[in-house]
């Protein structure tokens, strides 16, 4: 029997909006624990019973509904009727104690429609533009998991909301299964599919770069 557990199907959402000068992003911040603070996520959570419409917990259409329903109960807002485009997909490592099969989708909100975070699992909301995020990220400012991280970086080429959201859904779909390793410098290193050293669990291997380096610093995110 495998003591690997099985992951959570999951749901999240990247709203962006035109703000004066850049594209901004919707990131929550979770409740503190512990006395910490939370990080910070784009509105999402697990597939609950009454999101599976199609009886497959793990598709798509289901994370579609776990996805408008969460959003609506963190940030107060209503999005069924926002297009939303799916726009990669993270399955969390065996190796985690936690694991989550998350659908990422994508949508733009008007700028001027409130935010009200609901105060239990969310405890604050920030409209950030892409480089802001990844400076304060840089600064320690705010907390990031390695796909926010990653979605974001994918946002800063984009000057206009649905510019971005455009362009992300015609890219082809990467379900990411990150493979965590050491490099011979000692760091460590998430490779994703399309790097070169992904199916022999090589860093070392010679070629295409997908990876997110995780440095003293932070992370760094290197695709060619």
């Amino acid at each position: 029997m495998s003591d690997v557990p099985e992951p959570i199907p999951s749901a999240t959402v990247v709203l962006l909006r035109d703000g004066a000068r850049d594209i901004e992003v919707l990131l929550l911040q979770r409740s503190p624990r512990k006395g910490k603070p939370g990080p910070w996520v784009f509105p999402g959570g697990r597939v609950e019973p009454h999101d599976i419409t199609d009886s497959d917990p793990y598709s798509e259409r289901s994370a579609r509904a776990a996805a408008i329903r969460e959003t609506h109960e963190e940030a107060g807002l209503r999005i069924e009727s926002a297009p939303l485009e799916t726009i990669s997909r993270w399955i969390t490592p065996p190796v985690a104690p936690r694991r989550f099969d998350t659908w990422f989708f994508i949508g733009t909100r008007p700028a001027d429609e409130p935010v009200q975070v609901d105060g239990d699992e969310m405890s604050d909301h920030r409209w950030l533009s892409p480089t802001e995020i990844l400076m304060a990220f840089g600064r320690k400012e705010l907390s990031l998991a390695p796909p926010t991280f990653v979605t974001v970086t994918w946002l800063e080429e984009f000057a206009r909301a649905d510019e971005a959201v455009a362009q992300l859904a015609a890219r082809e779909l990467v379900t990411f299964r990150p493979l965590i390793l050491r490099t011979n410098e000692g760091s460590m290193v998430m490779l994703y599919p399309g790097d070169a050293g992904y199916e022999a669990a090589d860093p070392q291997a010679q070629g295409a770069r997908h990876r997110c380096h995780a440095l003293e610093h932070g992370f760094s995110y290197e695709r060619s």
